[in-house]
């Protein structure tokens, strides 16, 4: 009878979760295929059973190995973080397994580099912190923090830091270019050993904090991820993703510190988060199609009701959107503080077609540069780049930018540098057939700077106002 009612309200919970997501689907403007709730074995293991100690020094990464094979042999299950900080290697994983973490839990990943090599010597990045491969139902949940470490991998531009800032990446030992402009974290103080014969190729094997390819069923829920050695939170070619109510956050002047990427993937919903991070904030990406992957561009995406503070864009496309960007809704979002709101940005050899996109009820308030803008000409430049004008093959001139078929209504922004840019490639039709209506935009800079002859938009009922004039 027990195990009867256990079945019962299991069965029940997980109707109210299916019932609490469908309401977001209501009333769209354009159909966008639901999420499915994510369905995880009933099976508990504790951490702190597998032999793991939370106490910051001891190294745990054999304990998160040993629960996540006692779950997968139960056919799956929990993994439950207690109270702690959880120091650790890469963690791995498996088919219906959860992540979750007790309030007050925090994982903290080692900064040994040694530990993230990949021993088969197949990969030119390391290991992201937390991995999974063509899995089905893995889920991240709870209320504690995940912390990439991410200070002992990224290099960082003195122009954006202060002294104080600065000298303290000198005490960590380290190595600065002959210019003085560029700290990598090469030659620690702390004893660990590089990985690779220079400072610049370390730096291109960086990774990201939690990274999911070809993966369904996913969960992310009510945790902090932070300060990651590159992108946060990043499924890449997976189906059904739920992220709801988390927290992701690093340093303002972090490189390449993307807060929710979402690369070729269909079926997801981005919820009551928040974001603060160095770069793109809510990002969807598409690079090349995979042979024999069945998941290519972004599709059936919904994101509502989330924050973003500072990153270079709010919500942003690209910049890679090789494989499309379709069927999606983005409304009832806040963006305070970001450099741009809504980012549309591409380039050759990276641009692809949008089709369906619908983005409304954004609220916005000290914008630093554009609150809307379309840029065809976007460079990716690492760190020490040396800022050369790339030159195109055809192949690549063929990839050019397709930004068409967007509709944002009912946008509001007080204070941004500029109201909405947009520029296109001279003779390619690479941003055209786009409305903005139903718009109040403050300003200090100038309010529309439009190339006519690359960039058609449509501006109706568009209200633009100068900020001195109040």
């Amino acid at each position: 009878m027990k195990k009867l009612l256990l079945t019962i309200a299991v069965l029940l919970s997980l109707t109210v979760a299916a019932d609490d997501y469908q309401k977001y689907y209501e009333a769209l403007p354009t159909p966008v295929k639901a999420v499915v709730p994510v369905v995880i074995p009933q099976n508990v293991v504790n951490l702190k059973d597998c032999g793991a100690v939370g106490d910051g020094f001891t190294l745990c990464t054999e304990a998160f190995q040993k629960g996540i094979s006692q779950l997968t042999k139960l056919g799956g299950g929990r993994l439950v973080i207690p109270e702690g900080v959880w120091l650790t290697g890469p963690i791995v994983l498996k088919d219906n397994i959860e992540l979750h973490l007790e309030k007050n839990a925090i994982i903290y990943f080692s900064p040994d580099k040694s530990l993230y090599v990949d021993k088969e010597g197949k990969s030119s990045r390391v290991s992201p912190c937390i991995k999974a491969s063509k899995r089905r139902n893995i889920a991240i949940t709870g209320e504690g923090i995940i912390d990439g470490n991410g200070s002992q991998w990224r290099p960082v531009k003195r122009s954006k830091m202060s002294d104080v800032e600065w000298n303290q990446y000198l005490e960590m030992g380290g190595q600065v270019t002959e210019k003085g402009d560029l700290w990598y974290p090469w030659q620690m103080k702390n004893g660990y050993p590089d990985i690779a014969d220079d400072p610049k190729t370390q730096e291109g094997m960086r990774n990201d904090l939690v990274r999911f390819e070809q993966c369904e069923n996913i969960l992310f829920q009510g945790v902090t991820f932070q300060n990651s050695p590159r992108f946060h939170v990043h499924p890449c070619y997976c189906r059904n993703i739920i992220i709801d109510g988390i927290t992701v956050r690093c340093p303002w002047n972090v490189q390449n510190g993307d807060g929710i990427d979402l690369s070729d993937c269909h079926q997801a919903l981005i919820v009551n988060s928040t974001v603060n991070v160095g770069d793109d904030g809510l990002c969807m990406k598409s690079g090349s199609q995979k042979k024999g992957w069945d998941v290519w561009g972004c599709q059936d995406v919904l994101i509502q009701d989330n924050t973003v503070y500072h990153a270079h864009g709010g919500f942003v496309l690209g910049s890679e959107t090789v494989g499309g960007i379709r069927d999606m809704v983005v409304r009832h979002n806040r963006f305070l503080g970001t450099d741009v709101g809504l980012r549309f940005k591409s380039g050759l050899g990276r641009g692809g077609k949008t089709e369906r996109l619908y983005i409304s009820d954004i609220m916005m308030a000290d914008i630093a540069g554009e609150a809307i803008i379309f840029q065809c000409d976007y460079v990716n430049r690492h760190a020490g780049d040396d800022g050369s004008t790339p030159t195109f093959t055809d192949e690549e001139r063929r990839l050019a930018p397709n930004f068409q078929d967007i509709h944002i209504t009912n946008v509001v922004c007080r204070g941004a540098g500029t109201a909405i840019k947009a520029s296109g490639i001279k003779g390619l039709s690479c941003v055209h057939d786009i409305d903005i209506s139903n718009s109040t935009i403050v300003y200090n800079k100038q309010a529309t700077v439009i190339d006519e002859a690359t960039a058609q938009l449509k501006l109706t009922y568009l209200k633009t106002f100068h900020s001195s004039r109040q």
